[in-house]
């Protein structure tokens, strides 16, 4: 059974960074999207980066290029997310995903993927 287990959310500064970690197990996900998506208070939950495990293309938001970094280390089983130059607009509940369906690059809607995490909480503040 595929499970997730998430940690590195917490309240920093706008500007600050966060490290968030999402452990994978169940699979081996060698061909996966693995995703990390976000929920506001209010608002749809929204991709913010992808990874196609079995070629490694990442796929990032437009509100977080250039801040965020999705990574993989495939020894640890871990999926990371790696935010810096954090905005009261980050702040949110961030949770990992995985879908096996791939279409020829990863869906972003969160419909398309299967497992789930249970989340880890984001705030950034002033």
């Amino acid at each position: 059974q595929v499970q997730f287990e998430e940690s590195g959310g917490g309240s920093v500064q706008t500007g600050g960074s966060l490290r968030l970690s999402c452990v994978t197990s169940g699979s081996s996900f060698s061909a996966a999207c693995l995703g990390w998506f976000r929920q506001a208070p209010g608002k749809e939950r929204e991709m913010v980066a992808s990874i196609y495990t079995a070629n490694g293309n990442v796929y990032y938001a437009e509100s977080v290029k250039g801040r965020f970094t999705i990574s993989r280390d495939t020894a640890k089983n871990t999926l990371s997310l790696q935010m810096n130059s954090l905005k009261a607009g980050d702040t949110a509940m961030y949770t990992c995903a995985v879908t096996f369906n791939y279409p020829g690059k990863c869906s972003t809607r969160p419909i398309n993927y299967s497992y789930w995490g249970q989340g880890t909480q984001v705030t950034v503040s002033s």
